[in-house]
């Protein structure tokens, strides 16, 4: 029985094992995001916690200790000046792990350790598709695709506003409630730039989804045309805009587990190529059918 054991091992010396982490922090530090396994995303994590709040600190014995760590001493202003500024306000979690899987081979557990609010954060732009989905569907609960198609969703700054201002577990939103907290917390420290950035990519995601279907109907007509008719090439294949397993569009009823079920696994003696089968779970939806 092993005892005073404080952090992982990775089978490797303690040199190599810190040089291994200091490698891995100054990749973070450097890109803002890695890809690597979940027991080493974690302990990355603990350490470069530790460099941006040497930063934080701003004084010189801090300046030399980062730059000794750091394999890259040229890295040392940006954690100083950068992110430094960035997390001023925020009192601690610079860092965000999200589990990635599992790794092709051995089967480890895969992550992806990111620098919160930072220009490649993934929870800023899930929160922002997610909350033009909902609004998206909430807007079609009252107005046809069609309308909206012709006249637009409008603002969704004062949504957005609204949503954030709301408490956890205060009823009145639009939103669902997973959706509104990971929009409070994407933009809980973010600037006025950001939350306008923010709104501007809710809406492109909304005309995203608007516009697909109708890409979808003109390729449909044009390709039932011949091609002499018209030499123009809207899209590369109707094919690219295929539903996936349990994809759903805003509107529809039903969750994405229950119109995925029994079209994931495998069926005895069918065989298919994958860029022949058939949209999971919907054909044609009567959103789609309203544009």
């Amino acid at each position: 029985m092993k005892h005073g054991v404080a952090f992982r091992k990775f089978s490797r010396t303690s040199s190599h094992r810190m040089l291994m982490l200091r490698n891995l922090v100054t990749s973070l530090i450097q890109h803002e995001q890695v890809k690597t396994t979940l027991p080493k995303a974690r302990d990355v994590a603990r350490l470069a916690e530790k460099i941006i709040t040497l930063g934080k600190k701003g004084t010189p014995p801090a300046w030399k200790k980062a730059a000794g760590f750091l394999l890259q001493p040229s890295l040392t202003p940006k954690v100083f000046e950068t992110l430094s500024a960035r997390y001023a306000a925020r009192p601690g979690g610079y860092t965000r792990i999200h589990k990635f899987g599992n790794r092709q081979g051995d089967n480890a557990p895969h992550a992806v350790l990111e620098l919160v609010d930072g220009p490649r954060d993934l929870r800023f732009e899930m929160a922002a598709r997610a909350t033009g989905w909902d609004v998206l569907s909430e807007r079609l609960k009252s107005q046809s695709a069609r309308a909206l198609v012709k006249h637009g969703v409008g603002d969704v700054g004062d949504t957005v506003g609204r949503e954030r201002a709301l408490a956890e577990g205060q009823e009145g939103g639009k939103l669902r409630p997973r959706t509104r907290w990971n929009l409070q917390k994407a933009l809980r420290y973010r600037s006025a730039e950001d939350v306008k950035r923010f709104e501007d990519k809710v809406q492109e995601h909304m005309d995203t989804l608007l516009a697909r279907p109708v890409a979808v109907k003109t390729l449909r007509e044009h390709s039932e045309k011949e091609s002499a008719e018209s030499d123009q090439q809207y899209f590369r294949s109707i094919k690219d805009y295929k539903l996936k397993a349990g994809e759903t569009v805003p509107g529809a009823a039903g969750s994405a587990l229950g119109r995925a079920q029994g079209d994931l696994g495998w069926a005895p003696g069918r065989k298919t190529r994958w860029f022949e089968r058939r949209k999971l779970g919907i054909d044609r939806p009567l959103t789609w059918e309203q544009v």
